[in-house]
């Protein structure tokens, strides 16, 4: 697949069943979210509008079938805090592999940036050993975006009945002032 033909966009409020069902999978058949049971339509729709309020939540799409989304969130909500935010991305899990994954998070690097936020941090389920649930993939692939480790936390995530640890990876994306510029919130913005 070209990168010419994937788009690049804001998420719009009737994407929410499609990311959704993007998630789902992840939620139900791997260990890469912590996340037990799927959540509704509406609480999902309900994160990607709270989210929208300050961050960007964007997708891939390709002849308006959405192929993937990523997102960012505070990393804490103390005020010292706001040049830095968590990210997140899925990928359809039937295209992984295809560079949707690195144009999504091209995308929401740039949009970040227009923010006036420096600092990257992305929460990584960590597998003692692969399983049929989880794969050291998100790191290596976090690696080769220019994330590097920050951290480990050891047997912090059970979930189908095993411990997984989990690890933090972060990437700086501009330069850190003695004042830096106000964070500029995303709301309306499109990509």
């Amino acid at each position: 697949m070209s990168e010419e033909e994937i788009r690049i966009r804001t998420a719009r409020e009737e994407d929410a069943r499609a990311c959704l069902d993007i998630y789902a999978p992840y939620v139900e058949h791997t260990a890469i979210t912590f996340e037990y049971e799927v959540p509704s339509l509406e609480e999902f729709r309900g994160r990607m509008l709270r989210t929208q309020e300050k961050y960007p939540w964007i997708v891939a799409e390709k002849g308006g079938v959405v192929l993937g989304y990523a997102y960012a969130g505070p990393f804490h909500d103390r005020a010292a805090y706001d040049w830095a935010v968590e990210t997140s991305i899925y990928v359809d899990r039937s295209r992984r592999g295809e560079g949707i994954g690195k144009l999504l998070y091209g995308a929401l690097e740039r949009a970040l940036k227009e923010q006036n936020i420096l600092n990257l941090y992305a929460c990584i389920a960590w597998p003692e050993e692969e399983d049929e649930y989880l794969t050291k993939d998100s790191e290596a692939f976090h690696r080769r975006l220019g994330y590097r480790l920050a951290g480990e936390f050891r047997r912090c995530g059970y979930k189908f009945g095993r411990w997984y640890h989990m690890i933090w990876m972060e990437k700086h994306i501009g330069p850190h002032p003695d004042c830096p510029e106000a964070v500029i919130p995303f709301a309306g913005r499109e990509i």
